[in-house]
């Protein structure tokens, strides 16, 4: 059972975007050493006790609380696996920093591998030295002095690959574009005293054009230097700055960073007739339909039919057992609603949730994957996630007019998710209440939440998800799919955490 265990556990991290082992070179001085490394969806993840070892730092493991402490001079450095956060200790003034990382820790074979790129700020700290990733995967550790030595003056005329940067105020944010020649193969950002540091590895700034860029927007006042190979930009940003992306351009080599405004705060509550936010209206949207039978599974299963099923199934248990909240349907029957429409009927309904139903499928059939997945509305970061979105948005050349539709993957799409930041909170909220609580109660695995881009989100102007309910191409999941009973199992999920949703939301909204 161990050993079938073990085999699973492997087949998910290759599924999940792990490749094999690996390891990078960790350069100190003259002395070198091999780090062990996994790569998940391109990110360099290394292991703490092959990073401990090779610097001879004492470390403390815990297999029970799964945590480790790493002791350098002057701090402690601790990691949790399965959680972002990183606790920086002073032993010198006991102060205590937190680092909330993008992404997840995680626990294989026993020990705790982090990103390495998110990591080396609180790293660097720990160990009194600079932590740089070439272009070659070595991590080279160098002194204060050595990096003095090695700055570029800002001034002095070269090869850049940084050309300038373009800032571009919205409505609910503002857009920032770095222009690049050259592909950047690395970053980290911090947030703190209003300043967003951001250092691009490996690339060099034309200093005199960007300090020709005016602020504009959220951005207050810009800073930028090169050191040694890499750049670093400062922004100082206004009240008003929530959240920030950093996210590669489509086709170009340019970097886009998106800030959001603080728009969905107590201020414009208490102004707002407040019963505007009142969890009053949930919008399920039955993907597919009419014309358009979706995916097609194993012995023939059609899409639309399953996700009509689940999404009237769940419409009854809110309607009986939620009595303040009225259910909007953008399908009933076997009917095509477009993409847009859907949007517009959400909308119109003074929705407050939108929930759109979908089930998924591999092109080879039978196939072994499996799994329910919950998506956001964010451009989509692997292949897969790419993928799945290209097929649900095809629904368009079903439609009269397919070029009402910008397409997802560029700065178009960009644009579009920042107008929705001021219910990305809400949307992230339930989307995890609902992975836990499917994962909890069904007979089919979570693939976790993921994000990707659907044109059926966009429209939505309410926290919105998709869900993709089970894989029709695998015979486990099509069964359960199929089932009236699975059907049944899968709405009373969704119920169920719409129910905490409701009450997390409402709690939420009193508190501002």
């Amino acid at each position: 059972m161990k050993i079938k265990f073990l085999i699973l556990f492997f087949l998910f991290l290759t599924l999940e975007g792990f490749a094999q082992k690996s390891s990078l070179e960790l350069i100190d001085g003259t002395n070198s050493y091999k780090i062990l490394t996994y790569v998940r969806y391109n990110t360099i993840y290394i292991s703490l006790n092959s990073f401990a070892k090779a610097l001879s730092l004492n470390s403390y493991y815990n297999s029970n609380a799964q945590k480790i402490e790493l002791k350098f001079k002057d701090y402690n450095l601790k990691f949790t696996a399965e959680n972002p956060f990183i606790v920086l200790t002073s032993d010198l003034d006991s102060k205590t920093n937190v680092y909330q990382l993008p992404t997840s820790t995680y626990l294989i074979d026993g020990q705790i591998f982090v990103p390495l790129i998110y990591s080396i700020k609180p790293m660097q700290i720990a160990l009194g030295k600079n932590m740089i990733l070439d272009s070659n995967n070595h991590l080279i550790l160098t002194t204060k002095s050595e990096e003095s030595e090695d700055t570029e003056d800002d001034n002095t005329p070269g090869s850049y690959n940084i050309s300038g940067i373009n800032i571009d105020e919205k409505a609910n944010g503002t857009l920032i574009r770095v222009k690049s020649d050259k592909t950047i193969p690395s970053y980290t950002s911090d947030f703190k005293d209003h300043v967003l540091t951001i250092v691009f590895r490996d690339v060099n700034a034309d200093i005199s054009k960007i300090s020709e860029q005016e602020p504009g927007g959220l951005v207050k006042n810009i800073k930028a230097k090169n050191v040694g190979k890499d750049t670093e930009f400062q922004f100082t940003l206004g009240k008003d700055y929530t959240t920030s992306e950093v996210l590669n351009a489509d086709k170009s080599n340019d970097i886009l960073i998106t800030l959001h405004n603080n728009v969905f705060d107590k201020t414009n509550v208490s102004e707002i007739n407040k019963s505007k936010w009142d969890f009053d209206v949930i919008v399920i949207d039955a993907g597919h339909g009419g014309i358009d039978p979706g995916t097609i599974g194993v012995g023939g299963l059609k899409e639309k039919d399953i996700t009509l099923g689940i999404a009237l199934k769940l419409g009854k248990l809110i309607e009986k057992n939620i009595k303040d909240v009225k259910v909007v349907y953008t399908r009933k029957t076997d009917v095509a609603v477009d993409l847009y429409e859907r949007g517009r009927i959400a909308n119109e309904a003074g929705g407050k949730l939108f929930i759109s139903i979908h089930c998924n499928s591999m092109p080879r059939k039978p196939s072994d994957i499996e799994g329910f997945e919950v998506y956001l509305l964010r451009p989509g970061r692997t292949k897969e996630a790419i993928d799945i979105a290209e097929r649900e948005n095809s629904v368009i050349q079903y439609e009269d007019n397919p070029a009402r539709y910008q397409k997802l993957t560029d700065e178009n799409f960009i644009l579009v998710s920042m107008a929705q930041s001021a219910y990305m909170k809400y949307s992230e909220e339930f989307s995890d209440i609902l992975n836990k609580q499917m994962s909890a109660e069904l007979n089919i695995d979570s693939r976790g939440v993921k994000q990707a881009g659907f044109y059926v989100l966009v429209g939505a102007s309410m926290p919105s998800v998709l869900i993709e309910t089970g894989y029709l191409s695998n015979y486990h999941d099509a069964a359960i799919l199929k089932s009236q009973k699975g059907q049944e199992a899968i709405a009373k999920a969704i119920y169920e955490s719409v129910k905490r949703f409701k009450v997390q939301y409402e709690k939420s909204l009193s508190a501002g």
